[in-house]
């Protein structure tokens, strides 16, 4: 996804960490100040965002507090891992 037009963070890379941005996860203020600059010069970035925020959001109302079975997680983040080695056991 881009908006064609040159940015200092490539557009994948912004979306590959919107999850943890949004959350508001990131530990790196440089991190975060790039990528709301990302999203304010990036129509298509921004839409990508609104929308991740949007699901979460309907998520977390439709769930509320239920807790996914601990069998259930341990097989989601195994699957995860296969997917994204990178993503450590928290």
């Amino acid at each position: 996804m881009s908006c064609g037009r040159p940015h200092d963070v490539d557009c994948a890379e912004i979306l590959d960490r919107v999850y943890v941005f949004i959350d508001d996860e990131l530990h790196d203020q440089v991190d975060a100040a790039a990528i709301r600059q990302h999203l304010i010069e990036c129509g298509p970035c921004l839409r990508q965002y609104n929308l991740e925020r949007a699901v979460k959001a309907l998520v977390a109302r439709s769930c509320g507090c239920d807790c996914a079975p601990e069998v259930l997680r341990v097989k989601v983040l195994a699957r995860i891992r296969e997917v994204r080695p990178d993503v450590a056991e928290r």
